[in-house]
């Protein structure tokens, strides 16, 4: 038996996210399916972490156990060869049989588009929350700090499905660059909806409708309406998760 370490990158787009559901195409199922068909019996594929309906990834992981044999470049081409060009394997790798791609993770970090400029442009529509309105950057970093470190984040979470709303924060940074403007977010890991819940109170903030001090009250009352709205799932990417 082996364990195969699979480095994903796919546009979210046309998906309902990435966990199986009963209707609904999702990236594991397109995934696990064809696994199947290799492996002549059911595979169960785990991810390490669940991705919304149209949330992008650059590099999600996922693991499944094979009794095949086939070296990892062929392993590689033949999933690719059966996969929709939305979505690509970019690495695969065997792995030590302990290795789950899930509870192996350390931590997580995101990506949030903002596209500011009076246009977006037909070939990044897909990727960016288009928010042509004059924001705060200094303000929008200054609320961002208060969430770094270890907090309750139930106010920045939508029916949270864990017992425990702790998280810690490592990176909030709001970056500038020409007529976009980026939310970067690291941490140890996240609940539903939180980072793009996070990205709908800074930009309250840059609009001036929440001072930057009130970030720390808002995670203090632990109540999901005091906390601004959740921004759309285009805009919100998956970069890296850490091992």
């Amino acid at each position: 038996m082996r364990n195969i370490k699979l480095s994903l990158e796919y546009d979210g787009t046309n998906y309902c996210g990435w966990q199986i559901q009963p209707n609904g195409v999702t990236i594991q199922g397109v995934l696990t399916e064809f696994l199947n068909r290799l492996e002549g019996r059911p595979v169960t594929l785990h991810g390490a972490g669940r991705t919304d309906a149209g949330v992008h990834a650059l590099n999600q992981v996922a693991n499944f156990f094979t009794e095949k044999t086939i070296p990892c470049d062929k392993l590689k081409r033949a999933i690719n060869g059966n996969l929709p060009p939305d979505i690509r394997v970019r690495e695969v790798e065997e792995m030590p049989m302990d290795f789950h791609a899930r509870f192996s993770a350390k931590g997580k970090s995101y990506c949030y588009q903002l596209a500011v400029g009076e246009i977006v442009s037909p070939f990044e529509y897909r990727y960016f929350y288009h928010y042509p309105y004059k924001l705060d950057l200094e303000k929008m970093q200054l609320g961002a700090n208060f969430l770094l470190g270890t907090h309750n984040f139930s106010a920045f979470a939508t029916a949270p499905e864990t017992h425990s709303c702790v998280r810690t924060i490592t990176r909030v940074d709001v970056i500038e660059k020409q007529d976009q403007i980026n939310v970067q977010v690291e941490g140890n890991g996240f609940l539903r909806y939180m980072v793009r819940t996070i990205v709908g109170t800074l930009i309250e903030v840059g609009r001036c409708k929440i001072a930057p001090e009130r970030i720390a009250d808002i995670l203090e009352s632990g109540e999901r309406s005091k906390a601004g709205a959740t921004a759309p799932a285009c805009g919100l990417t998956l970069l890296k998760v850490n091992y």
